[in-house]
């Protein structure tokens, strides 16, 4: 079973208008470990969620231009 913490809510991207899920960007625990960098699409309670991608400090700030 998948544990799960979100340590920081950051941002909605956007929402999906049939099924009022929220594609977010987060920094979430997995299964206990460091925090990470997360963007998913979540259900309004965040019980239930999609697919993803994880990012560590250094591979968001190569994302977002902070590091060239």
């Amino acid at each position: 079973m998948v544990t799960y913490n979100i340590i920081k809510h950051i941002a909605v991207l956007s929402e999906n208008t049939k099924t009022g899920w929220k594609k977010e960007l987060n920094i979430v625990s997995w299964n206990g470990n460091e925090p990470k960098y997360d963007i998913r699409e979540w259900s309004a309670d965040h019980v239930k969620m999609g697919k993803g991608v994880t990012l560590t400090e250094d591979e968001y700030k190569v994302l977002t231009g902070e590091v060239k």
